[in-house]
């Protein structure tokens, strides 16, 4: 039932993947999946696929904003990214660069709902006790994302991640898809109206 859920969402959502795929393609070339190893669950490598949002070569760059880092610990994050490409930020800023994990989840290396997944480099710099979240699938849905992430701090991230795990239920799940759904329809009118 899941799965055939998640292949009814992928159909669904395939005319918008194609019209993103179309638009990176126009304004920016090719690649326009952006792949990446992250680790999943019980520390296991996959590779992560996503809309690129980012010039070609953004990670070799990455040093070079250091400074710019509004994340702390070990995670590397950017809101205005000068390393975004002419719709990268927009696709980024609504999830909709998220919408290719589909595939990540139907392949077995994801679940819709659960802790976002960390690129290696900063998943082996994690704390015992924030190692919990790799217990379940990562997710393309967190409480973390609904929470305001940019604004949060890395344990209050990561404490978000076990607290989840900790309640995570059928009926958890389904308050997040339809807070999931409000938050992302809230974001694409502010991306739209701010751009």
């Amino acid at each position: 039932m899941y799965l055939f859920f998640i292949v009814i969402l992928f159909i669904f959502t395939l005319p918008v993947q194609l019209v993103i795929f179309l638009c990176i393609y126009w304004t920016s070339g090719t690649p326009v999946i952006f792949f990446q190893n992250r680790m999943g669950k019980n520390g296991k490598k996959f590779t992560l696929y996503k809309f690129r949002t980012m010039i070609v070569g953004s990670e070799k760059e990455q040093k070079q904003y250091k400074h710019l880092n509004e994340a702390d610990g070990p995670a590397f994050k950017i809101r205005r990214d000068p390393r975004y490409t002419p719709i990268g930020r927009f696709l980024s800023h609504t999830g909709l660069d998220e919408l290719p994990q589909l595939v990540n989840i139907l392949k077995g290396d994801m679940a819709l709902f659960g802790p976002r997944p960390l690129p290696i480099s900063e998943a082996k710099q994690l704390l015992p006790w924030q190692k919990i979240r790799h217990n379940i699938k990562p997710g393309i849905l967190s409480p973390w994302v609904l929470e305001g992430y940019h604004k949060k701090r890395f344990d209050d991230w990561m404490r978000s991640d076990v607290a989840y795990i900790k309640n995570k239920s059928i009926v958890y799940d389904l308050k997040l898809f339809v807070r999931s759904i409000v938050f992302m329809i809230r974001l694409f009118m502010v991306e739209l109206l701010f751009q």
